[in-house]
């Protein structure tokens, strides 16, 4: 279960007591800071299985992107930062952001090509929260990764299933293509990326 440290503090606070070394992971929520909970082995997999698909395309179409190992995202408000999953930031771009340098904090959307929550028990801080911030940030492309179908009905359908959502910026607000089952994943800024929903929850693997 998410823990949650109850004291109001600022961005700047929070990252100044982030402990060194830590063997959790934190996230500061409208002031208050949050432990996150620990990944399932599921969960874990299915992040490096993402990362190294997503490092390919940037890798064999020659993008100049990276992602990270561990990175900070500041929405515009002071209260909240998070660390995604997975963060795919733009090279050049991020030569531009004045917290990059010292801390590894992104503070511009311009700077995230893409970035990918995969859903666990906290399912709403994914599908309201983080998207309305990375909305409002103006990042050009969000993927939710609900493997479990663990969302809400409103956001993933009735009856639920496991549901790979696709949150593309148009004029300033994101629109949403969602893929279940046999369907062929359409990703705005991975054009190639070539994998039905059903192949991302099992990992690659084919069934049998």
């Amino acid at each position: 279960m998410t823990q949650s440290i109850r004291k109001k503090v600022t961005f700047d606070e929070f990252i100044d007591w982030y402990p060194e070394k830590s063997e959790h992971r934190y996230e500061l929520h409208n002031g208050v800071i949050i432990e996150m909970p620990k990944p399932t082995g599921e969960h874990s997999e299915l992040g490096g299985f993402l990362s190294l698909e997503i490092g390919l395309q940037c890798r064999n179409n020659q993008l100049p992107y990276f992602i990270p190992k561990e990175c900070v995202v500041k929405p515009f408000r002071d209260e909240s930062g998070y660390e995604p999953d997975i963060i795919v930031l733009d090279r050049q771009a991020v030569a531009n952001e004045p917290r990059w340098a010292k801390g590894s904090i992104i503070t511009m959307g311009s700077s995230v090509r893409l970035i990918v929550e995969i859903v666990s028990t906290n399912w709403r801080d994914d599908y309201l929260t983080k998207a309305g911030d990375y909305e409002e940030m103006g990042i050009a492309e969000y993927w939710i990764v609900d493997y479990l179908g663990l969302g809400g009905r409103r956001f993933i359908g009735n009856p639920k299933q496991p549901t790979f959502s696709v949150y593309q910026l148009v004029d300033g607000e994101y629109q949403v293509s969602q893929f279940q089952e046999n369907n062929p994943i359409q990703s705005p800024g991975f054009p190639n990326f070539n994998l039905t929903a059903e192949q991302v929850f099992r990992f690659g693997l084919q069934p049998g």
